[in-house]
């Protein structure tokens, strides 16, 4: 499965920064206006009130989830968030359903009422599972651009990361490359490159770092893809870095940096405009030994 890129989520509903409110969300918080007027007037009971906030907690957590799925490129603060949304919004599902089966098991209620929230709560759980799934690639993602940061700031001839290395190549690499790549990939692998960063993405500026025209490949070294890969690249002249470094208890940051150094962004405001793999890039990487990201 490829590890598509997504746009930064900048911000979050709980936080009151989120912008414009989805329909859904406004007249939620639309009916909590009302329920208080009507419960402080007697008007309504507390019961209706109390079930109103908890639609408008769900409908928040229900946008965060769909921004995460929208703009993605999240950093693992926004990716925990969208988790802990998708949490609390199976939690409410699993809840209903239990309450309802209850009350249906006691005659209370007609069984006619199970198969819809039965329903929506199998579509809240698979889209829990693909939330989990996109913030361990958050995580992942951003293990792997401290590692490529760790080891570009050691002092020249250190080497933070052991389990590193690198190839100095000159030769051109940038979409057309990236294209013929990935086709070979899929002709040799019958499967995507699985591409974890391409370009910027918002763990590279948190870090600091120009990320344009790099990618970050999601396969460890020495294993076959790997090795293939590696080869792919010297064959063409192509830099990369390969880095066996794992996270211990958060995530992986094995992976193969295709590409030439990446430059602070500091340094990549000043010397832009020029393509990846141009020769003063390739000679910023050739005077340095052991820089990555």
């Amino acid at each position: 499965m490829r590890l598509v890129p997504l746009i930064t989520l900048v911000t979050f509903v709980r936080a009151g920064l989120w912008g414009a409110d989805s329909p859904q969300l406004a007249a939620a918080r639309e009916k909590v206006k009302k329920l208080e007027i009507l419960v402080e007037a007697g008007a309504a009971a507390p019961a209706q009130l109390a079930q109103a906030r908890e639609e408008v907690a769900d409908a928040e957590d229900d946008a965060v989830v769909s921004a995460g799925f929208r703009n993605g490129d999240l950093t693992e603060e926004q990716a925990d968030a969208m988790a802990a949304a998708a949490n609390r919004r199976l939690e409410r599902r699993e809840q209903a359903y239990q309450k309802t089966k209850k009350l249906v098991d006691d005659g209370l209620a007609i069984p006619a009422t199970l198969p819809t929230l039965a329903a929506d709560l199998d579509f809240v759980r698979k889209e829990h599972d693909l939330v989990m799934e996109v913030a361990g690639l958050a995580h992942q993602r951003a293990a792997m651009a401290q590692a490529e940061a760790q080891y570009s700031q050691a002092p020249l001839g250190a080497s933070p990361v052991p389990a590193s290395e690198h190839y100095d190549g000159d030769g051109y690499f940038g979409p057309q490359t990236l294209a013929q790549l990935e086709s070979d990939w899929q002709a040799r692998f019958g499967r995507p490159l699985p591409i974890s960063a391409n370009g910027e993405t918002a763990v590279h500026r948190a870090l600091g770092f120009d990320h344009t025209g790099r990618v970050d490949v999601a396969v460890t070294p020495d294993q076959p893809e790997g090795v293939w890969l590696r080869s792919y690249l010297e064959a063409r002249h192509i830099p990369y870095f390969a880095f066996r470094q794992a996270v211990p208890g958060k995530a992986t940051g094995a992976h193969i940096h295709v590409g030439p150094q990446s430059t602070r962004l500091a340094e990549a405001a000043g010397s832009r405009p020029h393509e990846p793999g141009h020769p003063h890039e390739r000679a910023a990487l050739s005077s340095r030994s052991g820089a990555a990201e």
